[in-house]
């Protein structure tokens, strides 16, 4: 589905990413975790098409992505909720929602996703007429996916969904992830709660100083001390 190969990307004169390979099939669950620093949203903004690349190759099912305008990868399929949730918080729940239904091929669905993602979100249907600002944190991150699934995409970009959250919301929120990927919808998830990120991945991805240091099934990497001590921070939880 989406194949990423040696890209490199920069602020300015500083590499952020370098020779970053990984993919995703179709229907995966995909996790990139890694310490703060990373360069783990610099990668997840680079696949999404808000950051440029400087070098290699971005391929959304055999197309060359990496030349096309940011708005053309939600054409593509590829729906992104960033870090912070970026919310109109003066608009209702409703509006925020038909806002991710923008592009023709979504807009002529906009009914049938808008009782979808009521479906998988209740707690937005009886807050539809509601300001977004006015909503708990949880349910702004909830808003925010629902506004993704609007653009029915097929790959969902995921970027800290759970910063800032109570641990019973970051329970429900992971559900959630997993309902959603059940649904068909391939999601790569970047997570600093990494211990249910990889309850939930199929494969992983460890970035370190902007490279990809270590991947596998989240059962290989957990398995393994080094990893463990110096990137997934799990070591006292496996002892």
């Amino acid at each position: 589905m989406l194949e990423v190969r040696n890209i490199r990307v920069s602020y300015g004169a500083a590499p952020a990413i370098s020779d970053v390979s990984l993919f995703i099939e179709a229907k995966d669950l995909v996790v990139v975790v890694g310490p703060n620093g990373a360069g783990k949203t610099t990668l997840i903004n680079a696949l999404a098409g808000l950051h440029p690349i400087d070098s290699g190759s971005l391929r959304m099912e055999g197309r060359e992505l990496s030349r096309l305008s940011a708005h053309r990868y939600c054409d593509e399929g590829i729906a992104l909720v960033p870090e912070g949730r970026r919310l109109f918080t003066s608009l209702s729940v409703k509006e925020n929602l038909e806002l991710g239904s923008y592009r023709s091929g979504a807009r002529a669905l906009r009914a049938e996703s808008m009782k979808e993602v009521c479906a998988i979100f209740p707690v937005l249907e009886e807050k539809l007429a509601a300001p977004a600002g006015t909503l708990s944190g949880g349910q702004q991150q909830m808003l925010a996916i629902a506004r993704a699934l609007m653009a029915r995409p097929r790959l969902l970009l995921l970027d800290e969904p759970s910063l800032g959250l109570a641990p019973g919301i970051v329970l429900e929120l992971f559900r959630v992830i997993r309902e959603i990927n059940a649904r068909g919808v391939a999601v790569l998830l970047v997570e600093q709660n990494v211990a249910s990120a990889l309850d939930i991945a199929r494969r992983a991805y460890v970035l370190e100083e902007g490279r990809i240091v270590a991947q596998g099934a989240p059962q290989e990497l957990t398995g393994q001390p080094h990893i463990q001590r110096a990137y997934l921070g799990l070591h006292q939880e496996m002892q």
